[in-house]
This record gives C-alpha cells, structure tokens and sequence, in this order.
C-alpha cells in the first residue's frame, strides 16, 4: 500500500470516528433539551392522551434513547436521513434546496477576504515596523475581535438602509443579481477572516524574507520582485493553513449571518431545527457540516504537498 493509500484510510477512518461521536453527542443533547416532540407538533392545541399516545408511536418516542439513535444511524448507512418532524418533508431533499446558497456565501466570502489579506499581509511585511504595517495590524485586530453578526448589522444600516446600495435582504434572480444579494453577507463574514489572513501572511512572509537564501539572492543582485515570489512561495504553507480555517470557520458562521439577512441557507435551516427540536434535520445538517470540513482540510492536506515539493503525505516528509 502506497503513502497515499495509507493516508487516504487514515483521514476516512478519523472521520468516521468524529462523525461517529458527534452524532452521539447531538443527539444525547437534543434529547436532553427541554421541550418535546409533541408539543412541537401540537403547539397549544389541547391533546388528547391518544393523540399523544399516536404521536408518540409515530416517532418512537417511547423507545428508549439509544434503540432511536440506533434506527437513526441505520437510516444514514442506507442513504435515508430521515423526515422532518415539522415539516414532513424528507431531510435529504431540505438540505439539497439549501446547500448551494450556503456553499455560495462560503466562497464568496472566503474569496473577499483572500482578495483583501493576503495583500495585506504582504504589504504589512514589506513595511515592517513603520506606519503602515502598525496601521495593517491593527486593522487585522480589529477584524479579528468583530462577530460577523455585528458586523452584518452595522453592513445593514450603513450600506442597505442608509445608503440604499445594497438590498436588505433576499437572495435574488440570476447570477449577477445573487453577487449583489450576497455581497453584504459575503462581507460581514470575509472581515473576521481578513484578520486572520493578514496574521498569518505576515508572520509567514517576514520569516521568509530573514531568510539566508532571500540574503544571498539580494547580494546576487537579483530583482525585489523575483526574491518576493520566491519568498512568497515559501509562504503558502502557513497561508494555506489560514485558508482552510478560514473556509471551515465562515461555514460556522453562516449560522448567524444567514439568519441576519434572512437568507435560507443551512444556518437559518439549522437554528429552526433546534428551536422546533427537529432532531432528523439537526442529526443531518451535523453530519454534513462534519463531511465539509472534513473535505476542507483533506484539500489543504493536498495543497501543502502541491504548493511544497518537501511534504510527502502518508509518508516521510
């Protein structure tokens, strides 16, 4: 078995095991939550103890908590998520319809904040202790310590309300009209990631640019913008790394974001769920958020053996 191979069953058997266990998790928590499937369904209608009795029978409820994760997870092995129990619709088909405005908002994001971090942290680098790199950081801090639900708020006021540029909310008709929908979310969620970018970028390009290689490529007479690509190819290992908790974190917080502009994505899926205690679609959306993150960091794994001939996965570096 080659090092591939090997790493491929390394990184499948892991995930399993951390989808394995935070399933168990989810759904030891949301039994434990207050409230109950019934009285999501029947609301503040007065019940009857046989309407309570078929209910209960219809979902299981009277099984004990471990034969209903059971039947759960033997559901997911033969590709079944399940039905809602607020809606009746089946769960494979709810995550379908929401799926691609969350993946949307993910990489756009992700993107505006490349766009905007990576530059800069190289510029923070080349500046080095005067004004500007100061005035970088501090605008990387600031990113940082901003929730992207407060920044979407403040987005909303100045740019949607005050200004009329954007909409408030929505999600709009044909590509271009979704870039401009999504803009504003994109955005409050790229500044959180801006910060992190512009740490990392630096932190990484000033290592590099100390470097004996980078000293003797200037004393050779080579051209400042030759020595920074290859410093900065030497960068991207840690750039990468950011990238990748970046992508997994703006998929956290689309929770939030999409609940803000009222977008119907996986977030505003998910808060519903747990607030309507909807346990089938909350073990589905856990289960697929894992998946994505997962595949993130499996493509970052790869990217560092691309962007670094010296990373050998599976095998000695």
């Amino acid at each position: 078995m080659n090092g591939w191979a090997r790493f491929a069953l390394r990184r499948l058997a892991g995930t399993a095991a951390v989808v394995l266990l935070l399933s168990i998790g989810v759904f030891g928590l949301l039994y434990l939550a207050p409230g109950s499937v019934q009285q999501t369904l029947l609301g503040t209608r007065p019940a009857t103890p046989a309407t309570i009795a078929a209910v209960q029978a219809r979902y299981h409820l009277n099984d004990p908590v471990a034969v209903q994760y059971l039947r759960w997870l033997g559901g997911v092995l033969r590709g079944d998520l399940g039905t809602s129990i607020r809606t009746g619709a089946a769960v494979s088909g709810m995550l379908g319809e929401r799926l691609p405005l969350t993946l949307a908002l993910t990489g756009y994001g992700t993107l505006l904040a490349a766009l905007a971090g990576i530059p800069l942290g190289v510029l923070g680098a080349l500046r080095r202790g005067r004004a500007t790199d100061r005035l970088v950081v501090t605008a990387g801090v600031v990113g940082l310590s901003a929730p992207p639900f407060a920044v979407g708020l403040l987005l909303l006021v100045v740019f949607a309300l005050g200004l009329g540029w954007f909409p408030v909310y929505g999600t709009g008709e044909g590509l271009a009209d979704q870039l401009w929908h999504l803009t504003l979310p994109a955005a409050a969620l790229a500044v959180g990631a801006v910060g992190l970018l512009v740490r990392f970028t630096r932190a990484a390009l000033v290592r590099e640019l100390e470097q004996d290689y980078v000293v003797f490529a200037r004393a050779r007479g080579l051209r400042a913008p030759l020595v920074l690509r290859y410093a900065m190819r030497n960068s991207l290992v840690p750039v990468l790394t950011a990238a990748g908790l970046i992508v997994t974190g703006t998929l956290a917080g689309t929770v939030l974001v999409e609940v803000t502009f009222a977008l119907p994505g996986l977030g505003s899926l998910l808060v519903d769920s747990v607030t309507f205690k909807d346990v089938p679609v909350v073990q589905a959306l856990a289960l697929l958020l894992t998946l994505l993150v997962a595949a993130v960091n499996l493509l970052v794994d790869v990217g560092y053996s691309l962007v670094d001939p010296r990373v050998r996965l599976g095998g000695a570096a």
